[in-house]
């Protein structure tokens, strides 16, 4: 596989399907997670960002959640977006495309005024995000039967 890819905005419903099929690979099929909790109300209110190769295969994907979405899962902050369903097909690993969707979600942060950017971590994952300048905080938590942390980054 080439290491060529582009990020861009899920704007029509083949997208958004190519986004939401990401994110059952990764998080139903891979890793366990009940179908019926992977996709949320907030999934019709978020942007989602759909990373994708030259051929047009999708990579990978992750949302940004903004507005009162964003503020229940972050403490009230109505200036912080929310970052969630960060998922990368195994065989696109390695090649950037997470820390490419980061940085999709946090110029999609931008654009809409946000000054922050939170989201909630599987453990594991912690040290991909501090790489990317994000700083963990608060105790670990379960959150689909797996340990979490609560990170932020200021933009």
């Amino acid at each position: 596989m080439s290491d060529a890819f582009t990020v861009r905005v899920a704007e029509d419903p083949a997208d958004r399907e190519a986004c939401f099929a990401v994110r059952k690979e990764v998080f139903v099929a891979e890793q366990g997670v009940p179908e019926d909790i992977e996709y949320d109300a907030h999934d019709a209110d978020a942007v989602h960002l759909l990373a994708v190769a030259e051929d047009g295969t999708p990579l990978g994907t992750a949302r940004l959640l903004h507005g009162a979405a964003a503020a229940a899962k972050n403490g009230g902050d109505l200036s912080a977006g929310s970052l969630g369903r960060l998922a990368v097909l195994r065989r696109a690993r390695g090649l950037g495309v997470g820390a490419a969707l980061v940085r999709a979600v946090e110029h999609a942060a931008r654009e809409r005024g946000l000054t922050g950017v939170d989201l909630h971590a599987q453990t594991h994952a912690l040290g991909f995000y501090e790489r990317l300048g994000y700083q963990a905080y608060g105790p670990e938590f379960p959150d689909a039967g797996m340990p979490h942390r609560a990170m932020r980054r200021a933009l």
